[in-house]
């Protein structure tokens, strides 16, 4: 298992922008990183050097071609980030706005007919977008139950409900309020056998800071992500698009290349900060392996990662030192239980008798920042089953420390003692 070293760890924390203060409350725990991760230093860089270039991209001057010269270059850092050696990797407004573009674009282009496929884990960036499409397709959208229990959904539950039929699936790969992993690859395979034509749209969203993304590996046909879960910044998507459905008929400007799935001048800064992205991920990359390989070093920084976290998910749910961990706090419940190998980044908690609102205020005035998710359009479809009104999300990233998950739970005891 590969593990962080303190000088290793500290070297990640300072190429993190507010890494342990907000510019407005002072010193302080980041375990929020769900709702947007913290921001790489040379992220902050890129996009003021970017956004002071008055020239525009494809015109005849040497600053225009360094413009081009950039945009080229994230092209090619996105698709090693995506292990995407064919198809089209493109920006977008958000990573809702890409997997809204990705569903509309399949549900038109598809055969006529079907079932649209979605899972009840799915954020409502998914589900929202095939809900639309089938209507104004005119087709049945068909939700896979997930399992309240585990706070994630299989390729076995998936089985009941494929038929030749599928026009168009989607998939999240990691639960934005569970925080539970799904196995996109063994789903992906179990939709392709029963309808080989089917398009399938996976969400990334949650999951592209704590593991790989291999979509040649997955066999898919649309992948979304959103940057500023990915140690960027605000203000655009990324997206990947199989050649399949780049084929399909889309929005686009009359004339212009029939591969292209961007609408309009992209702001040349979002490129140039995934390539920032993509160059933190090789760095951390090249001290877990050896390889002069990019791709390869993108993997080993994605294992370390996902090592580094669990080792922080277990001393969150069963303590440090002596510390008492969240399954002992009585009253306290884990939303997809205490045991879970398959949880990334968040852990999702609720106190009997105690609102969510009441313990996130109180971890905040104590210098630790978490969120509360209320059942609502965004979380409700995991929520409410259960029947909560509200949880706590305590979200955390490689670059949290045990020493500041001692102070949560320091805290949390503190909370539950009172």
């Amino acid at each position: 298992m590969p593990m962080f070293t303190p000088a290793l760890l500290d070297a990640v924390r300072a190429r993190f922008a507010h890494v342990d203060a907000c510019p407005f409350s002072g010193l302080r725990v980041f375990f929020e990183n769900a709702g947007g991760a913290l921001t790489l230093k040379s992220v902050v860089e890129t996009s003021a050097t970017y956004a002071a270039i008055p020239d525009n991209q494809g015109r005849d001057n040497p600053a225009s071609k360094a413009i081009m010269a950039a945009i080229d270059r994230a092209k090619a850092d996105m698709r090693l980030f995506f292990n995407a050696p064919s198809g089209q990797v493109f920006v977008g407004e958000s990573g809702t706005e890409v997997l809204f573009r990705l569903v509309r674009t399949a549900a038109l282009g598809a055969a006529p007919g079907g079932i649209l496929l979605s899972t009840t884990l799915e954020h409502p960036a998914s589900r929202s977008a095939m809900a639309r499409w089938a209507d104004v397709t005119g087709r049945k959208h068909v939700l896979v139950p997930h399992d309240d229990a585990t706070g994630c959904v299989t390729a076995a539950d998936y089985l009941p409900f494929l038929t030749p039929e599928i026009r168009v699936a989607t998939i999240v790969h990691t639960s934005p309020v569970t925080g539970m992993a799904v196995d996109a690859g063994a789903i992906a395979a179990a939709i392709r056998k029963a309808a080989p034509h089917c398009f399938i749209i996976v969400d990334g969203i949650q999951h592209a800071s704590h593991g790989a993304v291999d979509v040649a590996g997955l066999g898919i046909d649309g992948y979304a992500i959103s940057p500023y879960k990915v140690f960027s910044r605000h203000g655009y998507g990324v997206g990947w698009a199989s050649d399949r459905l780049t084929g399909c008929t889309k929005e686009t400007v009359i004339g212009g290349p029939a591969t292209s799935w961007e609408m309009g001048t992209r702001d040349t800064g979002s490129y140039a900060t995934f390539s920032d992205v993509v160059s933190y991920f090789d760095w951390l990359g090249s001290h877990f392996t050896s390889s002069e390989d990019r791709r390869t070093r993108l993997e080993a920084a994605a294992a370390a990662i996902h090592d580094h976290e669990h080792m922080l998910a277990e001393a969150m749910v069963n303590g440090t030192g002596n510390l008492r961990g969240l399954k002992d706090i009585p009253g306290l419940h884990i939303i997809g239980g205490a045991a879970n190998a398959r949880r990334e980044g968040v852990v999702s908690v609720w106190l009997e008798g105690r609102p969510s609102e009441e313990v996130v205020s109180f971890l905040n005035d104590r210098g630790i920042r978490t969120h509360t998710r209320k059942a609502d359009h965004y979380s409700g479809n995991v929520l409410s089953p259960l029947g909560l009104k509200d949880c706590v999300r305590i979200s955390f990233s490689h670059y949290n420390t045990l020493a500041e998950v001692a102070q949560f739970l320091t805290a949390m005891n503190e909370f539950t003692s009172a």
